[in-house]
């Protein structure tokens, strides 16, 4: 099991969306949101992701494919 914090910025298109409901279940992940300040039409969450390295991958390049756009945090 890897353990990954990632920082997700969204815009108005994407913050109505489930996406990190969604990464966790598609994607075998379990997500937890460390920081986050959101409001109707943006905002920023950084998120750990557990699970398997493969999923992880998969998953992160799932969630840029939707417009959101992801940065490592190390």
């Amino acid at each position: 099991m890897s353990k990954r914090r990632f920082m997700f910025t969204f815009n108005e298109e994407q913050i109505r969306d489930p996406i990190i409901y969604n990464l966790g279940q598609q994607f075998n992940l379990v997500t937890n949101i460390r920081r986050a300040d959101l409001s109707e039409d943006e905002g920023w969450i950084v998120l750990e992701l557990e699970g398997d390295e493969k999923g992880i991958e998969q998953g992160i390049a799932w969630v840029t494919s939707k417009g959101v756009r992801v940065d490592p945090i190390e």
